[in-house]
């Protein structure tokens, strides 16, 4: 199991408040490397309306585009609430990008009160 708080500040260490490329980049990367058994650590973005598209990220090639109404991706963006999805293979419209993933947690990151996109383990 993960010690969550020495994660966060292990990741804060990392941060650079003067680039969101970098930032996203080193998130991914950390979040790969110190999370076990995580195979696949990303972000998605929202760069025209109803849609995301991909970002940085860490594993295998990725789906792209994902539309707001497909997925546990799309289900975050939409409501702009994390999803906590134990079997994906059950979830209404999951996308299998990687069939070895078996569940997800994605995160939805709004800023200024505007969805910027999702950060998907």
């Amino acid at each position: 199991m993960s010690d969550y708080d020495l994660l966060a500040r292990q990741l804060e260490t990392l941060l650079d408040t003067r680039d969101w490329l970098t930032n996203a980049a080193q998130t991914c990367a950390f979040l790969k490397h110190e999370v076990a058994a995580l195979n696949w650590a990303g972000f998605y973005l929202q760069r025209q309306p109803g849609t995301l598209i991909l970002g940085p990220f860490q594993g295998l090639p990725a789906c792209n585009p994902i539309p707001f109404d497909k997925g546990v991706c799309g289900a975050a963006a939409t409501t702009r609430r994390t999803q906590r999805v134990a079997d994906v293979h059950a979830f209404p419209g999951h996308i299998a990008c990687d069939a070895a993933s078996r569940s997800e947690l994605v995160v939805p990151i709004v800023h200024d009160g505007e969805l910027w996109g999702v950060l998907d383990l």
